[in-house]
């Protein structure tokens, strides 16, 4: 353990000795420290122990042991069986109890430690530092290569792990959640499980150096781990244990949760992007304009260009979200044209474009979505209709039109996907000036034709409130949230009250 007891024990050992004639001090299953009255001389001499054990690696060791990078392999068009990927994590969100991200490394030195006979048995020793317990577990998860509906080996290190901190707890503890923080998945790579983008990262480098040391370990004759019982130490250490009786704060409601938003470079679909990100979710924003990519730029919260008229682009983006994040929760599809002015005698090719990029599209995403949804956690869809369904006006027929197709089948797939936990809501807003839909000319048109002010028109909605796309992306997160766990199916209005829909 670290800290005043390995102080006591340092003093001890070095007692009466001449501590002048030493560079340095190695503790076996703790660490290195050097020393000198001059800091300087201190450093050097840190590296210099660090520079003769490099040496000894590379004249003893199997240098052709590489150190993992950290991300999936989507180049060799090898990639690991995506579902199976989304099974593991829901599986592993279940047993902390919230959910979970799930990084998985298929970079070829992480394949080939996965791929090894004794992968399992190393593994499982123990971690590479005591102190990496605190993120990573004792040991990793050991998962097969394939598997069917459930994955065993999660539920089996829960178990485990129960049995652990039973052996260890002095009755006076309380036991963490018994989730795995990274497993080996066989022939597949390493994965890292966390609550956050921020955890997963760690935990994915910790891990990666985790599988050079212990190969290189093996090379040089075998490593060792601290006994379970020092390890279990330091994990249930007090000021750890302290943590856990505080009062937990507000936990976001996204928090582990990966969602999709479609139309997300601007307006309404990039406030809900920017709101479920700041709710705790990592979001991909989807849109075929290429100032998404600028628009959305945050760890955890990406704009990805992609045009949703293309079938094969929206399996691609789709897939390489589930395979950055490990699966699927949420879908908010907001993306959508509007074109006014045309009477339905003289509309031209916009009724064809207008009904791909809002009907069609919309399809498409659910399409590539739906067998990740089903694996998802709390998995929530929402469509971003329009006023006009239920209040269509003269000469937006195309528009019109498409959001009542849209309408139809959000309400076909709420029918079709409540029996896999899947809910689908409709959102229905109305002039939400805030976008670029809406410019300052055509709010001064708009109202001038009802013989208002620009901003006596923003409010002429029943409650006289200006509807703003946050005011949308406010709503459009809380109903992906629990507080709609038992609601699929709905249309709700945002529009501030319109005499025509109610």
């Amino acid at each position: 353990m670290p800290g005043f007891i390995l102080s006591k024990q340092v003093y001890e050992a070095i007692l009466g000795q001449d501590i002048d004639q030493y560079k340095g001090i190695i503790l076996h299953h703790h660490g290195v420290f050097t020393y000198s009255d001059d800091a300087k001389i201190a450093y050097e001499n840190m590296i210099e122990l660090v520079d003769r054990a490099e040496k000894y690696i590379a004249e003893h060791a199997d240098t052709s042991i590489q150190i993992p990078g950290t991300a999936p392999d989507l180049s060799t068009g090898e990639a690991a069986d995506l579902l199976q990927l989304a099974t593991i994590r829901r599986a592993v969100s279940t047993a902390r109890g919230s959910a979970q991200l799930a990084f998985l490394n298929s970079t070829a030195p992480a394949k080939e430690f996965a791929s090894r006979d004794d992968v399992a048995e190393i593994s499982t020793r123990g971690p590479i530092t005591p102190d990496h317990v605190i993120r990573t577990k004792r040991t990793a998860a050991i998962i097969e290569e394939n598997f069917a509906n459930d994955v065993p080996e999660i539920q089996n290190f829960a178990d485990e792990y129960a049995a652990y901190f039973k052996t260890h707890d002095d009755g006076t503890l309380t036991m963490l959640d018994p989730a795995p923080r990274w497993a080996v998945w066989k022939n597949n790579g390493t994965l890292s499980f966390g609550s956050t983008k921020k955890e997963c990262d760690i935990i994915t480098d910790l891990t990666r150096h985790t599988a050079w040391t212990i190969q290189t370990g093996e090379s040089l004759g075998g490593w060792e781990a601290l006994p379970p019982r020092d390890v279990f130490d330091l994990e249930y250490w007090i000021l750890e244990q302290a943590k856990l009786k505080k009062a937990p704060g507000a936990v976001k409601p996204h928090l582990g949760k990966i969602a999709v938003v479609t139309g997300a470079a601007g307006g309404i679909g990039k406030a809900i992007a920017e709101q479920l990100h700041e709710d705790g979710a990592v979001v991909v924003g989807l849109d075929i304009n290429p100032d998404v990519t600028e628009a959305l730029n945050k760890s955890g919260l990406s704009g990805h260009v992609c045009d949703l008229c293309d079938e094969v682009a929206v399996k691609v983006a789709i897939d390489a979200v589930v395979a950055t994040y490990g699966g699927l929760d949420i879908v908010v599809l907001s993306a959508g044209m509007f074109s006014s002015g045309d009477m339905i005698e003289d509309v031209g090719d916009v009724w064809d474009q207008t009904m791909d990029v809002n009907l069609t599209a919309t399809q498409r995403v659910l399409k590539h979505s739906i067998p990740y949804l089903k694996l998802g956690v709390d998995a929530s869809v929402i469509v971003v209709g329009s006023r006009n369904y239920p209040a269509p006006g003269a000469g937006a027929s195309a528009y019109s039109v498409s959001k009542a197709g849209v309408t139809q089948l959000a309400r076909v797939a709420a029918l079709e996907l409540a029996g896999d936990y899947v809910r689908v809501n409709i959102l229905h807003p109305d002039a939400v000036f805030d976008t670029g839909l809406w410019t300052d000319e055509a709010l001064e048109r708009s109202a001038k034709r009802y013989d208002m002010t620009v901003e006596e028109y923003k409010v002429k909605n029943m409650l006289g409130r200006e509807i703003k796309s946050t005011d949308v992306a406010r709503l459009a997160s809380t109903m992906a949230s629990d507080v709609f766990c038992a609601t699929t199916g709905a249309q709700i209005p945002i529009d501030g009250g319109s005499d025509r829909v109610i």
